[in-house]
């Protein structure tokens, strides 16, 4: 029997993964009416041992869970069995290790297991969450990519991402299943980790760093806005095979984004803002890149060394394909984006 209805999800609770599973219930707002709608009366999960479940069954009542892990093939089989006909948004994976080899083992492996139990299940499509970090980053502030751009990922983190998309495109090409790629960039929006809002305090007490002169560009990726997209890969019979690039309309440069952030934070919501910046020359994070490496090739990486070493590269794209080929709209922009990441820090407690 076919469970045309049945979504599968890995990587929640997490960051996007939860507001995906919002929008798995709740329709969309700027869902394009004339596109196909999602319709996915069951949901089930893919979750660690021992973590928390009470924001997914707030967000989907009767969601089922299963534990386990992508590195262990008997539970992702019981997590794919009997969805012939379903659904896989797959989002699982490692951003910041405690050793190098897991990216590997969790993005790529891990990835590998998915697809074989998918295929072996009869999963219909699978949605494969990749990243900005598969395409590198450049120097050239004017770098825009696109779908037809090289690929040139200059971390393992990135590597494994590139892997994690030979992956399911081979899969598409043999026919075990159909696979949609979508790339994410910069992620930020409610549900965000404490990296995101100790961001926001830094800014906040002045202590934003701006790197060589702040121009590099970032395309950004509201969660809600990357969502939409992902729902749309899902929908869209023309988009099997594809990858999509996913961001809001258009890039920012650093300083935008530390400006729209101190904006926010003073404007909408009355905090005290410092009104300086931490200026470092554009050669602190020509240092952090070097010891990024070097910490990374003997298998560690340092979460802010690794996040300094990038913030003088341009990492921006297009979504001209998703646009024309899924009808993705992004309808949040930057400042609206941050205001609600903000409301959402205050709502849960959380101090800035």
């Amino acid at each position: 029997m076919a469970h045309e209805d049945l979504a599968l999800v890995t990587g929640v609770p997490g960051w996007l993964g939860n507001r995906l599973l919002h929008y798995l219930q709740e329709t969309h707002p700027e869902y394009p009416e004339d596109a196909p709608k999602p319709e996915f009366g069951r949901v089930r999960c893919l979750v660690l041992p021992g973590s928390p479940r009470e924001r997914l069954e707030e967000l989907v009542p009767g969601v089922e869970l299963v534990e386990g892990d992508l590195r262990d093939p008997a539970s992702v089989g019981r997590f794919c069995a009997g969805a012939d006909g379903a659904t896989l948004f797959h989002l699982g994976g490692l951003i910041h290790p405690g050793r190098v080899r897991e990216l590997h083992e969790v993005n790529v492996e891990g990835t590998r297991t998915l697809i074989a139990a998918a295929a072996g299940a009869g999963v219909r499509r699978m949605v494969v969450t990749s990243s900005s970090a598969a395409a590198g980053g450049s120097r050239d502030t004017s770098t825009v990519w696109d779908e037809g751009s090289e690929l040139r990922p200059y971390s393992p983190y990135g590597r494994s991402k590139q892997l994690t998309e030979e992956l399911a495109n081979a899969a598409q090409r043999d026919g075990a299943l159909e696979t949609v790629i979508v790339r994410p960039c910069w992620f930020y929006g409610p549900d965000q980790p404490a990296r995101q809002t100790l961001f926001f305090s830094m800014i906040k007490r002045g202590k934003g760093p701006v790197v060589g002169g702040g121009e590099a560009r970032r395309s950004m990726s509201y969660v809600d806005n990357t969502a939409l997209g992902m729902l749309l890969a899902a929908t869209q019979e023309r988009a099997a095979g594809q990858t999509y690039w996913l961001a809001d309309e258009r890039p920012y440069t650093m300083n935008e984004i530390t400006d729209t952030v101190e904006a926010v934070l003073e404007e909408d919501f009355g905090m005290q803002v410092a009104h300086k910046r931490l200026r470092l020359p554009g050669v602190a994070s020509d240092v952090a890149y070097a010891v990024d490496r070097t910490t990374q090739s003997v298998g560690f990486q340092h979460q802010k060394v690794h996040v300094l070493s990038e913030f003088t590269r341009t990492i921006a794209c297009s979504i001209d394909k998703a646009r024309t080929q899924l009808g993705y709209r992004p309808g949040v922009d930057l400042r609206e984006g941050m205001r609600r990441s903000v409301e959402w820090c205050l709502a849960s407690g959380q101090t800035i």
